[in-house]
């Protein structure tokens, strides 16, 4: 702000006049401030994109470019679509000023439920996942009963939903793992998209879907900048605009080769993409979006303002239960068989991944694909690390000291923004 006073104020005579005090000259409108205050603008959005490239360059090199093969790129996105689908849920929760730790032991109980109706009672597999998919909607709902309207802590309700339904997977597989899964649910976690026509150097429909998320990604940077200038809010030059847009095209451009390479973009990878761009719409352009922002910011205020902060909460664990339940049967899927220690530590993956894309542990602050990043920054140092040989006792190690930067990160910029 106080830069901006001093670039308004006339100088006399057309020169600069001597900095007082100690202080610096005050005009500075060269494109090394822009730069600056595009960055520090963006830091929280773009930090972790930035992080998230330098890791995959210093793997790929440790790794002698086995990382970004093809076939590994379907791997890391199979092996951590789950994960995923959880952290998009879980940035949502915590944007609105709680945690959810029963998401682990939601998914395994659905995923063994959904085993269940389709292996011991020869249920349709596309009706069983519709039951799942209700079945945890319901119990989000069950647990944002007691946060929202009882008022006991999220902490201390997940947790306790935790515990239950760790044990009611048990008792639903009496210690035994139920295998095989159906084909057809198999396939969405292992399925690619299939080819059209005759095989050519690249999948097609990789390439054509692809570029339709491109086009959706650019517009929807367009709409976002449009909407600030509409309500007054500074945005940046215009070429660094396009030169952001340019680096998202760029870089959805080089995975959909490395994809179409192979055998194309996997089932699991459009799923994501679609919870992904449906989310992202709900939480930056619908009025649901705006109140769990508004809840988790400043419940108090929201409430003043008009929102049902209770049903906002609510609905929040409704979509948490219904995408651990998601979760749940694509790891069952990929498994093709229901254990009783499915989805442990599940719930701290999703969690890291949201912290480390940038949402605050105080709430109203978060993006749905921020949490993507987080996500596959973890995914990737997963990935890499085995490929490295590094032990799982290394990697936990590693894993903890990112998050704890990442909170980190997130505390010091609110001391900085509070001077």
């Amino acid at each position: 702000m106080t830069a901006t006073i001093r670039n308004e104020m006339p100088s006399s005579g057309g020169s600069q006049a001597s900095p007082q005090n100690g202080e610096s000259p005050p005009h500075r409108t060269g494109l090394r401030d822009r730069l600056t205050r595009f960055l520090m603008s963006h830091v929280r959005q773009s930090g972790m994109v930035v992080a998230l490239v330098a890791i995959v360059a210093l793997f790929q090199i440790w790794t002698d470019g086995i990382l970004l093969k093809p076939l590994n790129v379907t791997n890391i996105i199979q092996q951590n679509g789950y994960i995923l689908v959880l952290a998009i849920g879980m940035v949502i929760v915590i944007i609105n000023g709680h945690i959810d730790l029963s998401v682990g032991s939601i998914a395994a109980f659905t995923g063994a439920l959904s085993a269940v109706l389709m292996v011991r009672n020869d249920i349709p597999w596309i009706l069983a996942v519709v039951l799942c998919v209700a079945m945890g909607a319901l119990i989000g709902a069950w647990q944002g009963f007691w946060i929202a309207y009882v008022g006991i802590p999220s902490f201390i309700v997940t947790l306790g939903g935790m515990l239950i339904f760790r044990g009611a997977t048990q008792y639903l597989l009496q210690g035994q793992s139920i295998a095989p899964m159906p084909a057809g649910l198999e396939r969405i976690s292992s399925g690619f998209l299939p080819e059209w026509g005759t095989k050519a150097l690249y999948h097609w429909p990789t390439i054509i879907l692809g570029a339709v998320i491109m086009v959706v990604a650019v517009i929807m940077q367009i709409r976002r900048r449009r909407s600030q200038i509409r309500f007054g809010q500074q945005v940046s030059a215009p070429w660094l605009f396009v030169a952001k847009c340019a680096g998202i095209v760029a870089a959805l451009g080089a995975v959909t080769l490395l994809l179409a390479s192979y055998r194309g973009v996997p089932i699991v990878g459009i799923i994501l993409v679609v919870l992904t761009l449906v989310y992202a719409f709900l939480m930056r352009n619908t009025v649901f979006g705006r109140q769990v922002y508004a809840v988790g910011g400043n419940a108090a205020a929201a409430a003043l303002s008009g929102v049902r902060n209770r049903r906002v909460t609510l609905l929040v664990f409704v979509n948490m239960g219904a995408l651990a339940a998601v979760a749940g049967l694509l790891f069952a899927a990929r498994l093709n068989s229901a254990t009783p220690q499915a989805g442990i530590n599940f719930e701290l993956e999703a969690i890291a991944a949201a912290f480390i894309g940038g949402a605050s542990s105080s709430g109203g602050v978060g993006t749905v694909f921020g949490a993507i990043v987080g996500g596959l920054v973890l995914g990737v140092l997963n990935n890499g690390m085995s490929i490295l040989g590094i032990g799982s006792d290394v990697q936990q190690v590693i894993k903890g000291l990112v998050l704890l930067a990442a909170v980190g990160f997130d505390v010091y910029n609110k001391r900085r923004g509070g001077q």
